[in-house]
C-alpha cells in the first residue's frame, strides 16, 4: 500500500512540474500574440470569460444594492458617462467611436444592453477589468458618483438621443 501511495504521489509532482515547466516554456517562448488586434484562441478566450464571471460574482455577493431615482443624481450620472464611459460604451444617438474599433475584448454597447445587475456594473466599474480597458473609476469616483452612474446606464437603453443630449449636457 505505501509503495502504491509513494508512486502515486510521484506522478502527481511530476505531472505538476511538467505542467508547470510546460507553462514557464509557452509563456517564455513569446508564442502568444497578445495584440489586442488579433483575437484569443476560443480556449483562451473561455478560461478569460470563466474567471471574469467567477471572479465578479465572488466579490459582488456582499454588496448592497444602492437606489438612486433622484433625477438630479441621475443626471451627474449620465454626466459622468458622457465624460468617462461613452468613447467606448457608446450612447443613445452614438454610434461609434475613435477608439471602440482598436478595443479588444470589445466593450459591450450599454446603450443597447441591459445590465446583469447593478451591484455587477457597480464592482465593474468601480475596480475596473485586467487587460480589457476597462479602468477601475473607484481610484476617480466616490461610491456615490459610481451608484449614480451605475442608475443611468441601467437607465439608458430606453433613452432617446435626446434624453440623453439634455441629461448628460445638464449642469
Amino acid at each position: 500500500m505505501r509503495n502504491g501511495t509513494t508512486t502515486a504521489l510521484v506522478v502527481a509532482v511530476s505531472l505538476a512540474a511538467l505542467a508547470v515547466g510546460g507553462g514557464a516554456v509557452f509563456i517564455g517562448s513569446g508564442v502568444y500574440d497578445i495584440g489586442a488586434d488579433d483575437h484569443h484562441t476560443k480556449i483562451v478566450l473561455a478560461v478569460i470569460e470563466q474567471l471574469r464571471e467567477h471572479s465578479i460574482q465572488a466579490r459582488t455577493r456582499s454588496l448592497m444594492i444602492h437606489v438612486v431615482s433622484d433625477p438630479a443624481r441621475l443626471a451627474a450620472g449620465a454626466q459622468h458617462y458622457a465624460a468617462l464611459c461613452v468613447g467606448c460604451h457608446l450612447a443613445p444617438g452614438v454610434t461609434k467611436s475613435d477608439i471602440r474599433p482598436g478595443l479588444y475584448p470589445h466593450p459591450p454597447n450599454l446603450a443597447q444592453e441591459d445590465l446583469q445587475s447593478s451591484t455587477r456594473a457597480f464592482w465593474i466599474i468601480k475596480h475596473g477589468i485586467k487587460m480589457s480597458a476597462m479602468p477601475a473609476w473607484g481610484k476617480t469616483l466616490d461610491d456615490a458618483a459610481i451608484w449614480e452612474l451605475v442608475a443611468f446606464v441601467q437607465k439608458m437603453p430606453a433613452m432617446t438621443p435626446e434624453t440623453y443630449a439634455e441629461l448628460s449636457n445638464a449642469r
